[in-house]
């Protein structure tokens, strides 16, 4: 074989990383995802096992192989935010990585939704990797809301908030094998918690709408009785 044809077929073959997965996966279809061990994977992969554990530490690694880099894409883009972006689109906006990493390979995403709702294991492993999308949420908000009554507080509800109404659309999506528009359908449901929890345009700067305080004016002369000027405050207050 010459020189060019060795390069042609290297360049045909799948990444190590790349061929792990898809020979991970279709043993699980084919045996099942207990059945299988790391040792059938590396052998129809064609690697051995230090190549296997160089790429995942386990064989639940191997389902879920992109969330690793994810979370750090999403880490770095809340690191990027600067004091004028709006604290709940941020990570409304950051939420939408792990959307495109899911929406970059439909099949396969279905595919691992199936044999996720099929191994008990595999639906802790990816609770746990939720979680940490959720800690990644909050830890930008509480720095962002630091110094304000029930800041902590609200970091937290926000970001679960932001997961919550993501995985309702991403589940929607996957269970209609990937046809439907994920985009339309997290951003459905991103909107909500927006509505909610934003800071309305023009508001005041770090407080949402709902803890900010009206403030009235009322002129009156000078040696008005007091209840003529409580009056005046509630029937200024009445045309509110």
């Amino acid at each position: 074989m010459s020189s060019s044809d060795k390069a042609q077929e290297a360049a045909a073959k799948p990444p190590m990383r790349d061929a792990l997965v898809a020979a991970a996966f279709q043993l699980f279809l084919e045996r099942g995802y207990e059945q299988t061990t790391v040792d059938d994977i590396v052998a129809l992969a064609g690697v051995g096992r230090r190549s296997f554990f160089r790429y995942f530490p386990s064989k639940e690694d191997v389902v879920f192989p992109d969330h690793e880099r994810c979370l750090a894409d999403m880490t770095a883009f809340l690191a990027a935010s600067g004091d004028e972006d709006e604290p709940v689109r941020r990570v409304c906006d950051a939420a939408r990585l792990v959307l495109r990493m899911y929406a970059e390979n439909p099949a396969f995403s279905v595919q691992r939704y199936r044999l996720t709702k099929q191994v008990p294991g595999l639906r802790a492993y990816e609770l746990s990797v939720v979680w940490r999308y959720e800690r990644a949420l909050a830890a930008y908000l509480r720095a962002r809301f630091a110094g304000r009554p029930d800041g902590t507080l609200r970091a937290d509800v926000i970001a679960a908030a932001v997961v919550a109404a993501h995985n309702n659309a991403l589940r929607s999506w996957l269970r209609s094998d990937g046809k439907d528009d994920a985009g339309a359908a997290v951003d459905h449901a991103l909107g909500h918690v927006q509505e909610t929890f934003a800071r309305p345009p023009g508001s005041a700067a770090g407080l949402p709408a709902a803890d900010q305080e009206d403030v009235v004016v009322v002129v009156s002369r000078r040696g008005a009785p007091l209840w003529r000027v409580v009056q005046e405050i509630e029937t200024t207050l009445a045309r509110d």
